[in-house]
């Protein structure tokens, strides 16, 4: 069922439409003006607008500028016994849904209805689970550290300048990446992440480049590589201090000619793409023992960002409790623990060495094995014997 604002100043337009909607099990409601239907849509949510243009104190096209201008999501539907094609494209390019003309074809109407009605809710699937990714990847912390991080990202994002992450593993590296993605001018294009560390060093060159079909024993089919993949957007390079001196070697060439070839083509293929990389290991050490190239680390690391360990922000951790309790709560379905002050102060004294991804575990273990009140005692019984 939707809740549907006919907007129309012919009372039988809008009597006739109230019949039929109710009797498909939607709930009209009726405005004689643009002026009323406005005063509706400000105090009112509904999932569908039927607007007529030509009516008067405020015509149809009016309305549509001003929903649109309150950002509003409802799909808008035009009706007009007056319409032209130059004024349904009129429409259309400002934000409507849809243009149906007068006299109405109620079959029509009511698939626009349906149609509309079931965008309506993809639009609302799609928010929340970019509001469930975006949380995925919130930034917990007001320390000193933190903030400086945070900083960092709002003054590096928008540039297209490459940046190296360093930090511990579990401190949030791939939370930096993400959060220079989206606050960049990329947002909209893809973000590829590529973990090094985990792709055997006879297959990363077919990984981030691809191959051609035939190019080696088991190359079956043509395939694009990450590199590729990330074109207008940004590539992550998580644990590039694990790559090999080969890969690293065309990696560097990708950066220098902003071109890549694929295993087994002669044919350069023109990529834009913005380069993030993260490491765990201190890369100058690594330069120094020979297992990292010194021409590729100064090519990446335009911008260094290091994250604080958890060791490094103790006083964040109230906050991250908060923050997991929450989210952890909410996953299980189960009620938010309370956690004492004396329970605070065990997890500070705590060394955390895998920092903010070993936290969240022991958190997850306090909030499952503990009733409504999470003690110092439970603290030290369930996390402290287990370090």
């Amino acid at each position: 069922m939707a809740k549907i604002l006919i907007i129309d100043d012919e009372r039988t337009i809008r009597n006739t439409l109230k019949d039929i909607l109710s009797y498909e099990g939607h709930e009209p409601v009726l405005a004689s003006d643009g002026m009323e239907g406005l005063d509706n849509i400000k105090n009112n949510k509904f999932d569908i607008i039927l607007c007529d243009i030509k009516m008067p104190k405020m015509d149809g096209m009016e309305v549509l500028d001003k929903v649109i201008e309150m950002g509003l999501d409802t799909p808008i539907v035009m009706i007009s016994g007056h319409g032209t094609l130059e004024t349904a494209v009129e429409a259309i390019k400002k934000g409507a849904y849809d243009f149906i003309e007068k006299p109405l074809d109620l079959n029509r109407l009511l698939v626009v209805i349906k149609n509309a009605t079931e965008r309506k809710a993809l639009i609302a699937e799609s928010k929340e689970l970019k509001h469930r990714i975006n949380h995925k990847y919130d930034m917990v912390g007001e320390s000193e550290k933190i903030r400086h991080v945070k900083e960092m990202i709002e003054r590096v994002a928008p540039t297209e300048a490459r940046v190296l992450i360093l930090g511990e593993n579990g401190t949030g590296k791939e939370v930096v990446a993400r959060w220079l993605h989206e606050k960049s001018k990329r947002a909209n294009k893809p973000f590829i992440e590529v973990n090094c560390a985990a792709i055997p060093s006879e297959l990363i060159e077919s990984e981030l480049f691809g191959h051609e079909k035939g190019s080696f024993t088991g190359a079956s089919k043509q395939q694009k590589g990450k590199f590729e993949a990330a074109d207008q957007g940004t590539i992550f390079l998580d644990e590039i201090g694990d790559m090999s001196l080969a890969a690293q070697a065309k990696v560097l060439r990708v950066l220098q000619e902003n071109k890549i070839l694929r295993v087994g083509s002669d044919k350069e293929i023109s990529i834009n793409v913005r380069v993030i990389a993260a490491t765990n290991k201190n890369l100058k050490e690594e330069i120094k023992e020979g297992r990292f190239r010194e021409d590729l680390y100064h090519r990446l690391s335009v911008i260094i960002i290091k994250v604080p360990s958890l060791n490094e922000r103790l006083e964040d951790i109230p906050l991250l409790v908060d923050y997991f309790n929450k989210q952890i709560s909410s996953e299980y379905n189960m009620a938010m623990k309370t956690f004492t002050p004396d329970a605070i102060e065990e997890l500070q004294k705590i060394n955390w060495t895998g920092n903010i991804r070993e936290f969240r575990n022991v958190l997850e273990r306090l909030i499952i094995l503990c009733d409504a009140t999470v003690s110092g005692n439970e603290v030290r019984e369930y996390v402290v014997p287990m370090k």
